[in-house]
């Protein structure tokens, strides 16, 4: 495991459970150095200060916020850290929610375990993760880190507890503006989306890698060894153009996704589009029969008794 990011409690109630907080992914991202092509020399990002017109070492940078143009306060790492915040040291729970209460977009992408701090916290350590465990609530919590406070939620995954930072409400957007106004959808193009997300779910998404990353490390070993770096595929389908048909694009979309679950294409449900005369049809249906209907029924049975 990762070394500790940082060291506190968990406050749940009047129970407290000393913790470490270590970082529960990694980042595997293919990361570059900037060079100069003609000589391959690395390119350095060199910092100056403005008054003073010369390179400056980190000791000598700090943090300043801008008040109004032309205007800085400095702020120093000492005030950051001795301001008065109860959750300086501890992960305050301060309430608990339904899982499904979370939106996703709140969560920002930064995960972490928390790691029990001495035999001591043990046994608390095992109490919460059990009880969040046995039931859908997860626990939301205050946490002050770099220097600001945050928003975490606290769950349970293979008994050890995580902690998923969490945007604040302010910091969410309004996607209101964004939704299309006023277009309809039938019925039945609902009907075949979802019998596509049926063809399409799954419980395990393990298997799935970053094809991205797999084809720059490639070339990146094929350039260190002298080769050339690999071809392309020419057997990648070129994007469609504009979809035309919507509900032939579901079905087509089922029978696919059907194929790579290895089931029988053959055998999805395909429905055709509607028409006028089947959506009259289909409204009447179970209904007492008007005169209008009665007397384009006759001749069918005519023509079945004949």
């Amino acid at each position: 495991m990762p070394r500790p990011l940082w060291s506190g409690a968990i406050s749940f109630g009047l129970v407290t459970i000393p913790v470490k907080l270590m970082s529960a992914t990694e980042d595997r991202s293919v990361r570059f150095h900037q060079i100069h092509t003609e000589d391959l020399g690395r390119v350095r990002v060199r910092k100056f200060c403005e008054a003073e017109d010369r390179e400056v070492s980190a000791g000598e940078i700090g943090k300043g916020y801008e008040v109004s143009k032309d205007t800085l306060v400095a702020v120093t790492d000492e005030e950051l850290e001795q301001m008065p915040l109860p959750t300086a040291k501890a992960i305050e729970i301060v309430a608990f929610v339904p899982a499904a209460s979370i939106d996703p977009v709140r969560l920002s992408g930064d995960s972490y375990f928390l790691q029990y701090d001495g035999p001591v916290a043990a046994k608390p350590y095992v109490l919460i993760a059990r009880a969040l465990a046995r039931n859908t609530k997860v626990a939301v919590a205050k946490l002050a880190w770099h220097g600001r406070e945050r928003l975490v939620l606290l769950r349970v995954r293979d008994g050890a507890l995580i902690a998923h930072v969490l945007k604040w409400d302010d910091e969410v957007r309004d996607p209101s503006e964004l939704a299309p106004k006023e277009t309809k959808v039938a019925d039945s193009e609902i009907d075949e989306a979802l019998q596509l997300v049926d063809s399409m779910t799954t419980d395990d998404i393990s298997g799935y890698q970053d094809e991205h990353r797999k084809a720059l490390e490639a070339v990146i070993e094929g350039k260190a060894e002298g080769r050339q770096p690999p071809k392309p595929s020419t057997e990648a389908e070129e994007p469609g153009g504009k979809v035309v048909d919507l509900m032939a694009a579901l079905q087509e979309s089922v029978r696919k996704a059907q194929a790579a679950r290895g089931e029988d294409a053959g055998d999805a449900e395909v429905h055709e589009m509607p028409t006028a005369e089947k959506k009259t049809a289909r409204k009447t249906a179970g209904k007492a029969p008007t005169e209008k209907t009665a007397a384009t029924k006759k001749p069918a049975r005519r023509q079945r008794g004949a």
